[in-house]
């Protein structure tokens, strides 16, 4: 029968020396969810593996069937867990290994009993309450170290072979029974949705586990010392929620709370002071745009303050000098001047397609520049096309062309500023533009003194 010398405490104080060193160097928030978020918000399933060590030692120091030799066996375990809150979820295990012991006493005294026995148990499967204790308390708020408790109960199968003092081995048939195992353990978190577990497993089996029937107990118990991980499942930019603690939510969004009311608070205070410093140049700029003497012209611009009533000021509040009447130049346009300007409209050429005055047209403007010149007459010119080609190209035409005899004229002395050229395009015809003669009429400058 294989032996290993080694005990469960030894175990988990390697494995803490083993992880610290990780603790230290990723520190894990798992609070990453507001309080009251709903479970879709967080990953809920976990797989874990572990390794330790089988044996009848247990913290209670009963129930061994005189087996006072304890032997220390390999075991191994896999669960997967569904997390249904932070504090409570419910895992199915697998357990396997081999637990044996030596009851040294009846080496001597009994001969013919049994004194040694091995069992070895290729599976177990129970389904446990796991019960994480960290997550119910504030002063846990994102611990590293989360203790647990589990409670569960199972089919064990296993098949024992005892050994008399003879060296005699007996091996019994494999049987399949109930049993209840109990765990207790802690969790580190060291990445998002990664722990290490460090655990005790208390495991209460049939009679038959250890070959030996009846005496003062019904039961027999074995332990499993273990150490391993557990991975949560899903998508990892979800926080695992059997890391995550509602109190301490709770208590943080309270914080938060009262930080935005404190925030807000210093806000309002802010500008209440910026209000009345706003006040303050309100009036200052109210006093500053009335009109004491009411000349229109507001204080802080009137240099002639106390002016009397209905009298008439400048921009600075000041009286004006008294205005004498202006002499209004009565213009009067002559039958004469008409016929000049009719001389140039029925005489105004251009190339076709463009706005370039033909040389044929010149001597009629000439009399028209001659007579804005001496009479200072304003003149409205007014281009227009047909509606031949697109809008957008008729309507810069006609600009042209407007354009062409204004600048024709300014260069032969008339003033700009009384020169007004517009280009209206094909929207207002005289004729009809479906005939060459309605187009050709429509293609028009027209002149308008005033």
């Amino acid at each position: 029968m294989t032996r290993i010398k080694s005990n469960g405490v030894g175990l988990l104080a390697l494995v803490g020396v083993l992880v610290a060193p990780q603790l230290m160097a990723q520190p894990y928030s798992a609070n990453d969810v507001p309080f009251l978020a709903p479970a879709s918000a967080y990953r809920t399933w976990s797989i874990g593996v572990n390794g330790g060590v089988l044996n009848q030692w247990n913290i209670v120091g009963l129930n061994r069937d005189g087996f006072d030799k304890v032997q220390h066996n390999i075991g191994y375990s896999a669960y997967i867990k569904r997390q249904f809150s932070p504090s409570f979820g419910l895992k199915a295990q697998y357990l396997g290994g081999k637990v044996g012991g030596i009851d040294e006493s009846a080496l001597s005294a009994m001969p013919d009993v049994a004194h040694e026995f091995e069992t070895k148990a290729p599976w177990s499967a129970a389904l446990s309450a796991e019960f994480t204790l960290a997550n119910i308390n504030w002063q846990f708020a994102n611990s590293v170290i989360k203790p647990y408790v589990a409670v569960g109960a199972g089919a064990l199968n296993f098949q024992t072979t005892t050994m008399d003092a003879g060296g005699n081995a007996t091996t019994a048939e494999k049987q399949t029974k109930l049993y209840i195992p109990a765990d207790f353990g802690f969790k580190f978190a060291i990445a998002n949705g990664v722990n290490i577990d460090l655990g005790y497993q208390l495991n209460w089996a049939n009679q038959d586990f250890d070959g030996k029937r009846g005496g003062e107990y019904k039961n027999d118990l074995f332990s499993y010392t273990h150490a391993g991980v557990e991975f949560a499942l899903g998508d990892r930019t979800k926080p695992y929620l059997g890391n995550s603690n509602p109190v301490a939510a709770l208590k943080d969004a309270y914080l938060q709370q009262y930080d935005q009311l404190v925030a807000q608070k210093a806000e309002l205070e802010a500008r209440k002071a910026e209000n009345e410093k706003l006040q303050s140049q309100m009036e200052r700029l109210y006093g500053d745009l009335a009109d004491e003497d009411k000349d229109g012209v507001a204080n802080l611009y009137d240099k002639c303050p106390d002016t009397p009533p209905d009298t008439k000021v400048d921009g600075a509040g000041c009286p004006l000098p008294e205005q004498k009447a202006p002499v209004i130049q009565q213009i009067t346009v002559t039958e004469e001047d008409r016929k000049i300007v009719d001389e140039a409209i029925q005489n105004l050429e251009f190339d076709l397609g463009k706005a370039t005055i033909r040389s044929s047209s010149h001597a009629s403007l000439n009399k028209v520049a001659v007579l804005l010149i001496e009479k200072n007459f304003s003149l409205k010119l007014a281009g227009h096309t047909d509606n031949t080609g697109s809008m957008q190209t008729n309507m810069r035409l006609s600009k042209e062309r407007a354009e062409a005899v204004k600048a024709y004229l300014v260069g032969k002395g008339a003033n700009a500023s009384r020169i007004e050229a517009t280009g209206y395009g094909p929207t207002q015809p005289i004729a009809d533009n479906n005939t060459a003669e309605g187009r050709q009429q429509n293609r028009r400058v027209e002149f308008t003194l005033y």
